[in-house]
């Protein structure tokens, strides 16, 4: 397919620019891959889909402040750096992006906050990308603990150019069952779950299991080539653990629901298909790009939110659901004022 096929319009009034509160109060559009039917819900009624024997399959990843700002050694002009990966953990090697580019070369060193830390660039990797090595001699948990303190929430930039981050998005971006530390985005789709939710879930039966893949700019990097065959994602490092392929295969062949929740856990499902196409426990680094025609392994049921055009999470939409269904569900979700992208409203294919 093309990428021109991706290009739709989402009016700027329809733009989440904040999250819903509570969690689960936001809309939830409902559709079914069968029937090209769509029913206009509440989050809260995600229950009503799910039954005994189900299992939801979700990114644990938490996100990390990711956005630091500094300046650089002699002149002290101001730099961000947003850090996307981490290299080499003995070294302290990350891969980030800096802005001004320009100004940012080989050699110079970064100053952040008080000196509380301080970064030197080892080598050019795109236009605005570097990799830094970050001097520092404490422990890891020590590191976290100053990127705590200086880094800011990394929210997308089109939040970030409309308004300021503030306090309460360190919570709100960031699923509540967030636990391994190394995202800089979040797995959107979950933020809608709260704990009574999982709970109630659970006491219809309905399993609830992890996977991780620690989110960088792949999943959110332009694509920038108009056959989408030629587009190569940024790999990302997964695990899927042994409990949880034990679980899905086990739903799989009661066939029940596979609900993968989120464009990150519907890759890792795909990274890992056995010959049988169950699912494999597995750990290591993935690429996967996910675009029509795609022939669906592991999940039959997938929750995510309403993204952006073009982008990487629209086009797996549309091999999950077909192209022209998914066009139609997003006249409808514009038509009938859903809020849109990872603040948004929970879309749930069936």
């Amino acid at each position: 397919m093309k990428l021109s096929e991706f290009d739709f319009k989402v009016p700027d009034k329809l733009v989440a620019l904040h999250p819903t509160e509570p969690r689960d109060g936001s809309r939830m559009m409902v559709v079914r891959r069968d029937t090209k039917t769509i029913e206009h819900r509440n989050f809260r009624d995600i229950l009503e889909y799910f039954t005994d024997g189900d299992v939801l399959v979700m990114n644990d990843s938490r996100v990390f402040p990711a956005r630091l700002y500094g300046s650089k050694e002699r002149t002290g002009a101001p730099i961000e750096v947003f850090m996307l990966r981490e290299l080499n953990k003995d070294s302290r090697l990350w891969d980030v992006v800096v802005d001004p580019a320009r100004k940012i070369r080989v050699g110079n060193k970064l100053f952040f906050g008080d000196n509380d830390l301080v970064a030197e660039v080892v080598d050019n990797t795109t236009s605005r990308g570097r990799t830094i090595r970050f001097l520092f001699e404490g422990s890891d948990d020590e590191f976290y603990a100053v990127i705590d303190k200086l880094g800011l929430t990394p929210l997308p930039d089109y939040i970030k150019n409309r308004r300021e981050v503030i306090a309460e998005d360190r919570e709100r971006y960031q699923t509540i069952y967030a636990r391994e530390k190394g995202s800089v985005a979040a797995p959107d789709a979950g933020l809608h779950f709260t704990k009574e939710i999982l709970k109630r879930l659970e006491l219809q039966g309905v399993e609830h299991t992890f996977v991780t893949l620690h989110t960088g700019l792949g999943s959110f990097r332009d694509v920038e080539v108009e056959d989408l065959s030629k587009h190569k994602m940024d790999s990302e490092t997964f695990t899927i653990p042994p409990a949880t392929s034990a679980m899905v295969n086990k739903a799989k062949q009661g066939k029940h629901k596979v609900c993968a929740v989120g464009a990150t856990t519907m890759r890792v499902l795909e990274s890992s298909v056995s010959a049988a196409k169950l699912l494999n426990p597995a750990s290591g680094w993935t690429d996967r790009f996910i675009f029509p025609p795609y022939d669906f392994s592991i999940a039959n049921c997938y929750l995510t939110n309403f993204n952006p055009p073009r982008s990487t999470m629209v086009m797996l939409e549309a091999a999950f659901m077909g192209y022209e269904f998914m066009l139609h569900v997003y006249e409808e979700a514009v038509k009938n004022d859903y809020r849109f992208f990872c603040y948004g409203d929970a879309l749930l294919v069936l």
